[in-house]
């Protein structure tokens, strides 16, 4: 008999740890956000609203990001956070609010970030012109420019660039577009 009483009393303690614990799940995460699946590899910024990087770092595992990362620690306030994947940029604000998380549908921004390829002598850059029109091309051999244009187009911008296969070594793209600089180092 008093061998059921310590098993009835375990169950109750179980039971009462459990329901507090949901309890407090069901007051950290409000909405859902629509960007929430990441990539192993993938570069996650979090910023507050002066601009101020509070974290950045890479993504350890796939997943979901409000799993992976827990925005409720953050203090009051709107945070801008930013997942760096392959080919794209996708931009979302956050408000937290007492340890609420709401994401801010209408702040949500995708950036397509220009594809670099090089082959032999010939460097292939291209970008999808779906968020922004232009892209300002500086190529350089060492630290020479050797070469500046701006590309403007409506679907597609898309440049092939035939190097002197005589000057062999280290070459840097620098492309700016959407208010960014992307870097490429590459041979020849």
């Amino acid at each position: 008999m008093k061998h059921m009483k310590n098993i009835l009393r375990n169950i109750l303690v179980v039971a009462m740890m459990l329901g507090s614990y949901t309890g407090y799940a069901n007051e950290t995460l409000k909405v859902v956000p629509t960007f929430n699946t990441v990539k192993k590899g993938n570069h996650i910024s979090v910023s507050d609203a002066s601009g101020k990087i509070i974290y950045s770092g890479r993504i350890n595992y796939n997943g979901n990001l409000t799993s992976l990362f827990d925005f409720t620690q953050l203090e009051d306030g709107i945070y801008t956070v930013e997942i760096n994947k392959d080919f794209e940029i996708e931009i979302n604000s956050i408000k937290v609010k007492d340890s609420v998380v709401t994401f801010i549908e209408d702040s949500k921004e995708k950036i397509f970030k220009p594809v670099f390829r090089s082959e032999d002598s010939k460097v292939l850059i291209s970008k999808l012109a779906l968020d922004s029109d232009e892209m300002t091309v500086e190529l350089y051999y060492g630290t020479e420019l050797i070469h500046a244009e701006t590309v403007n187009g409506k679907e597609i911008l898309n440049r092939i660039y035939k190097l002197d296969e005589t000057l062999r070594g280290e070459y840097t793209a620098i492309i700016k577009s959407n208010d960014r600089v992307y870097v490429e180092n590459f041979r020849i």
